[in-house]
């Protein structure tokens, strides 16, 4: 066996992956890297090719790192920023690209292409790479405008959003549980019950199952809204569904309890969940603690970071410094 065939053997790939990489690795001197552990080796190769504008290079290394199973990640095109070269560095993208091999290879560098050009306000851009990939019948999935739905309905831009799935619609792209969420929590997030309703119905007249997302928006748009009990009303509807209940979705009932002034009901609602869940515990009791100073209910905090400090929770900077200097100084003083 010759070296060089044990050494592409020890890559785990085959014959075709073999000659491809041979093929490509004639054209230039950068080296490609082996192995599934080098993610940050190809973003940084990629990051340098791009700075360069060698996207003949990005082309072979946006080949070769799924070949050798690192994949895309949101640093892979971090180098196309709003600086003067971003047009031309975008067009030299929407070149090379179509020239990737086929399937997930291609249609993953598209998808993180999107999903960076949202990273950068750049919506526009973003769906006329949308317009590349469908004409180029690469398989448009719900997830492909799932950047784009995130990024408009984070800046309460929900008719362009909209707009954006009847661009779905056209090209058969059906919404997803996912994509629904993202116009859920904009409503819930500005408290806009009626309009969180009417999502739930669409959502509904599709067919599409609600998950623990859904759930967890319709708690913090009830708590928004005022309207603590219908949030916990919902949390026990999760609990019989057998949906499963985020830490985020505790949160939101403790804010608005805090907010409200419940101070001993958020205490209380923090102890009912107590015992089963040492994440959860950590999170809620020192989220509640945290609200509380906030608020100046020293008293009240006190208690809630003794409890802490009684169940060997960790807690933040913040929390341990108050507990340091409010609770651990007037132990001592007590015991002199």
């Amino acid at each position: 066996m010759s070296l060089l065939r044990r050494r592409f053997m020890k890559q785990s790939v085959n014959s075709r992956t073999f000659l491809q990489i041979l093929a490509d690795r004639s054209f230039s001197t950068v080296k490609i890297p082996s192995g599934r552990r080098k993610t940050t080796e190809f973003d940084k190769l990629i990051n340098e090719a791009g700075s360069s504008g060698d996207f003949e290079t990005i082309r072979r290394l946006l080949n070769n790192r799924i070949v050798l199973g690192s994949f895309n990640t949101s640093e892979t095109f971090k180098f196309l920023t709003n600086t003067v070269s971003y047009s031309s560095d975008l067009e030299d993208l929407r070149r090379v690209l179509p020239q990737i091999d086929g399937g997930f290879s291609r249609k993953n560098a598209y998808d993180i292409l999107i999903s960076r050009l949202c990273k950068l306000g750049r919506i526009d851009d973003a769906l006329i790479v949308i317009g590349d990939m469908s004409n180029g019948r690469l398989g448009l999935t719900p997830s492909t405008f799932h950047p784009i739905l995130c990024s408009l309905t984070r800046k309460n831009k929900i008719e362009e959003a909209w707009r954006v799935v009847e661009s779905m619609r056209s090209k058969s792209v059906p919404m997803d549980v996912t994509a629904y969420n993202y116009f859920l929590t904009s409503h819930c997030y500005d408290g806009e019950l009626e309009s969180a309703s009417e999502v739930m119905r669409k959502i509904e007249e599709d067919g599409i199952s609600t998950d623990s997302r859904s759930y967890d928006a319709l708690v913090l748009g009830a708590c928004r809204a005022g309207k603590v009990e219908a949030a916990m009303a919902i949390l026990r509807r999760m609990e019989e569904d057998g949906v499963t209940v985020l830490y985020s979705t505790h949160a939101h009932v403790i804010a608005g309890l805090v907010e409200g002034g419940y101070y001993a009901l958020g205490l209380e609602f923090v102890m009912a969940y107590a015992g089963k869940d040492l994440g959860l515990d950590s999170e809620s009791f020192g989220f509640l603690a945290g609200k509380l100073v906030k608020r100046k209910r020293c008293e009240e905090a006190k208690v809630v970071v003794k409890e802490m400090v009684m169940r060997g929770l960790r807690m933040g900077d913040e929390l341990r410094q108050f507990y340091e200097r409010n609770v651990r100084n007037d132990d001592d003083d007590d015991d002199d």
